[in-house]
């Protein structure tokens, strides 16, 4: 399925790819342990963050799609959910 991601979305992803990167620097050009677990947690939670809106966004569509057709919405709910915590 075709989907159309929304452009604030893919300029997060961008910098995200960007922190990773800095990373990789980090590691290239032998940085402390302490800066390089603290960059790698900041990349972790803003991917966490992307995460989190893409489901949602993608949620909202869905979810107001189904009403539209008169279809039961707890499956995509609970898809959603399990999408949230698998992320975790």
């Amino acid at each position: 399925m075709w989907v159309e991601y929304d452009p604030k979305l893919m300029n997060r992803m961008k910098r995200i790819n960007g922190q990773v990167q800095g990373i990789i620097k980090m590691m290239e050009e032998g940085k402390d342990c302490k800066e390089l677990v603290s960059q790698m947690t900041a990349a972790r939670h803003a991917l966490d963050r992307a995460a989190a809106l893409m489901v949602s966004m993608n949620l909202e569509k869905c979810l107001r799609e189904q009403i539209e057709k008169g279809e039961s919405t707890q499956e995509t709910v609970n898809e959603a959910v399990s999408l949230l915590v698998k992320s975790r």
